[in-house]
């Protein structure tokens, strides 16, 4: 499975933005991703596990808990995809910052 089609899902990109900020448990994220998609433990789990499959996440034990955490060794095949299109933005990031820039200084000016 490529790691757009992993990305794909709603649910396994709020995961991945959950784990973004710091490992979680498992039922800290059944607790989050129920209440904003309205899917049930088994669910989550299942979607834990494509995650975990296909290199997205790592598990560990910690007593009766398992913790999860972000492995980000497939965002480099996505952001490796992504560089061929990072010119389009990037152009427009720059001049953006360079009028932010004029502005600023325009103001501390007073011009």
């Amino acid at each position: 499975m490529h790691a757009f089609d992993i990305l794909g899902d709603p649910v396994r990109r709020r995961i991945l933005e959950l784990l973004a900020a710091g490992d979680l448990t498992s039922g800290e994220m059944v607790e989050t991703i129920s209440a904003e998609f309205g899917i049930r433990q088994p669910a989550v789990s299942m979607q834990l596990k494509v995650l975990r499959e296909h290199g997205f996440a790592t598990v560990r034990p910690d007593g009766t808990r398992r913790i999860y955490s972000i492995d980000t060794g497939p965002m480099v095949e996505v952001d490796a995809w992504l560089n061929q299109f990072r010119h389009f933005w990037t152009q427009h990031l720059d001049a953006l910052d360079t009028e932010i820039r004029r502005g600023r200084r325009k103001g501390s000016t007073g011009g």
